[in-house]
């Protein structure tokens, strides 16, 4: 049985089985001591009293140290202490593994942030990781929870590539080449003898191949890992992490911007709804305001600003900003914490950007100055989602092409869903990890994913 089932439901009298891990164990003067049991299913412990009597105790409770795993069986009781509705009192006790007292590296009840990343293969084992991972987990259901009681269809893209849908090019490379005999040999490589054919990467996004389903089967949706080589360590990049992109037909800009605001406040509210304890323990532990940061989010319109506006906002703030304001330059998160922190101090949707700083998929404006993208931003994370209205003309696609340095012919296939019933349709891309961090107030991406890719780490 869980811990969680049991603290919640289960009553004085059953006989249960239960199995976890040591929090601690502490011994009495009167011949019994009290074990803090934990196996991760909540943030409470489930207290065991064990008696000298239960068979093999002399012998067990020795190795019953902070870490090693136990299997109990035994009666459930009225608890007498505070703050606990009831306790186990064993008949059996079985150690399953040992944890070494002097190495076992999470003795003390609080460690940095820093040190545990270095052990993160165990951080999970801590109150802030175990309910991280809850928090995650419920937010991934709230996400296909609120597709698929629409109709979306799941798609699943590839994660291999030989598209490049940013044109950034920082992209993971992936070959099948000898690169060291390549490299002694001193040759360039060859890609006509790789295992593609040509040079491929590990995707930046699932964008473009979910724009096949969109406008083949209707609204559709990725949920998957995506990567990027941006030699960032920083508290807000990843190599690796995790994107929904939902993508559209027959949607326009405005019709696109209430679907992210409708979605990002659902998957808010059921996340809280599931994950009471581990929020109170965020709000409590690891920002005060973060419950107060999630009801202005939920509880609010996002203003609808274009992005000419907000420079001008900006420019008229008198805020000395680290980096300048300026027209056709992409906002910093201290400009958008700005925008949603202190002026309208609730979340804000930014919308029609420059052409220039935006990618060839998104449409553009009648003005040609400006593209259909738009920038789901929130207090104390800053962008949250990003997205646009695709563009569906097929001569303004391959000039925008041409424009961002691109070969058009090297993405016939994505030209064709244009040259073969064209329809208006949008999308957007949300990081789960943002969202993550959003919700339980932690500051570092890298805490936020269970086992962190980041410049010079891939060790877990």
């Amino acid at each position: 049985m869980r811990i969680n089932a049991i603290l919640k439901n289960a009553q004085p009298g059953e006989q249960i089985d239960v199995k976890g891990w040591v929090r601690t164990r502490r011994d009495s003067k009167h011949g019994f001591s009290f074990i803090e049991l934990n196996d991760g299913s909540c943030m409470g412990n489930l207290q065991v009293v064990v008696d000298r009597d239960v068979p093999g105790y002399e012998e067990t409770i020795k190795d019953v140290t902070t870490g090693s795993s136990l299997a109990i069986s035994g009666a459930l009781q009225e608890s007498p202490g505070k703050g606990q509705r009831v306790e186990l009192h064993a008949s059996s006790l079985a150690v399953l593994g040992t944890a070494d007292a002097e190495k076992f590296p999470l003795q003390k009840k609080r460690h940095s942030f820093e040190f545990l990343r270095e052990i993160a293969h165990l951080r999970p084992r801590t109150n802030t990781f175990g309910a991280i991972a809850r928090v995650r987990n419920a937010i991934s259901s709230a996400i296909h929870n609120f597709f698929q009681s629409r109709g979306f269809l799941y798609i699943h893209t590839p994660i291999i590539t030989t598209s490049d849908c940013e044109g950034a090019g920082e992209m993971f490379q992936v070959t099948t080449l000898d690169l060291a005999r390549l490299a002694q040999l001193q040759t360039e490589l060859d890609f006509s003898q790789d295992f593609f054919g040509k040079p491929a990467s590990l995707t930046v996004s699932g964008q473009l191949e979910a724009e096949i389903y969109a406008t083949s089967l209707g609204d559709c949706y990725t949920f998957g890992p995506t990567f990027r080589a941006e030699n960032s360590n920083t508290t807000r990049h990843l190599a690796e992490f995790w994107m929904v992109e939902p993508e559209m037909p027959f949607v326009d800009l405005p019709q696109n911007m209430d679907v992210a605001e409708l979605f990002v406040k659902e998957v808010i509210n059921e996340t809280r709804e599931r994950c009471i304890e581990d929020m109170d323990f965020f709000n409590l532990r690891i920002d005060k305001t973060v419950l107060e940061t999630l009801d202005n989010i939920t509880q609010n319109e996002f203003v609808r600003l274009p992005y000419t506006e907000a420079i001008d906002l900006l420019k008229s703030s008198g805020k000395d900003f680290e980096y300048p304001v300026e027209w056709g330059n992409d906002l910093q998160s201290e400009h958008e914490r700005f925008l949603t922190e202190e002026h309208f101090q609730q979340p804000v949707i930014l919308f029609d950007y420059p052409r220039m700083i935006k990618p060839f998929y998104m449409r553009v404006n009648d003005d040609g100055k400006t593209v259909r993208a738009m920038d789901v931003l929130v207090p104390r994370v800053g962008e949250l989602i990003g997205g646009s209205q695709r563009e569906e003309r097929l001569d303004v696609l391959e000039a925008r092409m041409t424009e961002c340095g691109l070969e058009p012919e090297e993405y016939w296939w994505y030209l064709d869903l244009r040259r073969y019933g064209s329809v208006p349709h949008s999308g957007f891309g949300l990081g789960l990890e943002r969202m993550v961090q959003l919700v339980t107030g932690m500051t570092n991406i890298r805490d936020v994913i269970p086992l962190p890719r980041t410049p010079r780490n891939a060790e877990f």
